[in-house]
């Protein structure tokens, strides 16, 4: 009997977030497709009574992930400055940027060949009660503060803490982000499927859900592309700097790319990145610094899918995009997203407060980025701790210090 009780817990542990997203997505859209032919809303109805009290609550705790996340981040990035630590930092962020304008770039060429804008509109700013239904009630959920207010407050703690190094102010937020990474695991993540079942039944029953599909498959098989062209990009660099051969480099990171898509963790794929980049003839030290903090800092992958899906839902909602609005939203996933916690979709957990506030996202266009984001978290991440192994090859080559491979010269004489 106690092995049998083992045995269902190990089962449920096992039925991870993206088949619950997977089938909530499936329910949700037979539930909508099937009341809308029998021109029956009230379940739809319900689910978008759920939606809206859900949403009010995730629009209350973005400034608090924002301050969670953000605060400790950028104090930890500080607390130990030196030269490999600002030349890391530096090259990450800027993996991060480029990422994302070369995702700009490309989405600029192709979304418009196949997404027809202003097809589905979510924005509640342009009467989306008219393509959706709406919930019997809400209630209303004041956050505690603005989402710009939070990050600025979020920049001056993190900083102010990292000059000061004062040990009690960053046991208080390190803290808060645990309160705050257990609110996500535990109560949103285990809910968001549900919110995701709404989201669908509702677009089921409005009749765009079809479009969506079609539309975000397209995406997605472009997204894929644009992590493997940025890999490739990657290593060209590293390879030139360090005079490797970048396809030989690339292939020994196979195993951590193979690790990440089966995890959907960057932290879970640290041991397997190491080895892999130790393989690459980086020097043990750098690989034993670069690694843990890139996989916390770079997110190339990341950036490039939150900046592809982001597009494709203004686009439908019939939004103009341009880079002078799309840059400084990618400069600032660069900021938010350091620390991302360690659970599926801290990525776009960490950019809700950006898409909200630059990018004027609502709570359906969230959830719906959400759900767009986890469903091909895997290979994000893979594309994330793959490319650490480049950054890595980079910084031992910019350092010049190589005393493992003197030494083996050494001996070989």
């Amino acid at each position: 009997m106690a092995n049998q009780e083992t045995n269902k817990h190990e089962h449920k542990r096992s039925w991870g977030l993206l088949p619950k997203l997977i089938l909530a997505i499936a329910a949700g859209i037979a539930i909508g497709l099937i009341t809308k032919s029998m021109n029956f809303e009230v379940p739809v109805r319900i689910a978008a009574t759920f939606n809206s009290i859900f949403g009010n609550f995730l629009n209350f705790v973005i400034p608090l992930i924002i301050v969670g996340f953000i605060v400790p981040g950028i104090a930890d990035l500080g607390a130990g400055a030196g030269k490999s630590l600002a030349i890391t930092a530096g090259i990450a962020y800027a993996s991060t940027i480029v990422a994302g304008s070369f995702a700009y770039g490309v989405d600029s060429l192709l979304f418009p060949n196949f997404l027809e804008k202003g097809s589905i509109i979510m924005d509640n700013a342009q009467n989306a009660e008219e393509t959706m239904l709406s919930g019997y009630f809400t209630v209303e959920m004041p956050p505690l503060m603005g989402v710009m207010t939070a990050l600025i407050f979020a920049f001056i703690m993190g900083l102010g803490i990292a000059v000061i190094r004062h040990e009690g102010l960053k046991s208080i937020f390190d803290g808060f982000a645990d309160i705050v990474s257990r609110l996500i695991s535990a109560i949103i993540i285990p809910l968001l499927p549900f919110h995701i079942f709404g989201i669908f039944a509702n677009m089921a029953y409005a009749g765009t859900v079809a479009q969506i599909m079609k539309v975000f498959a397209v995406v997605f098989l472009i997204i894929i592309v644009m992590h493997w062209i940025m890999l490739l990009i990657q290593y060209s660099i590293a390879g030139s700097s360090a005079k490797i051969n970048p396809i030989s480099a690339l292939k020994n990171m196979i195993p951590a790319y193979m690790t990440a898509i089966g995890t959907q963790s960057s932290a879970a794929t640290i041991p397997v990145t190491l080895q892999c980049t130790k393989n690459n003839d980086v020097t043990p030290q750098i690989a034993d610094f670069v690694i843990p903090l890139c996989a916390t800092i770079h997110l190339a992958g990341s950036t490039i899918t939150l900046t592809s899906c982001a597009m494709a839902v203004m686009m439908l909602n019939g939004w103009d995009v341009t880079f002078g609005h799309m840059f400084p939203f990618i400069l600032m996933l660069g900021v938010t997203m350091v620390a991302a916690p360690g659970v599926p979709g801290g990525a776009v957990m960490a950019a809700l407060g950006v898409l909200q506030s630059m990018l004027g996202f609502n709570e359906n266009m969230l959830t719906l980025m959400i759900a767009l984001y986890i469903a091909q978290d895997s290979f994000g991440t893979a594309c994330n701790v793959t490319g650490d192994g480049a950054i890595a090859i980079l910084v031992d080559s910019i350092t010049g210090h190589k005393p493992h491979l003197q030494a083996k010269a050494e001996a070989n004489k």
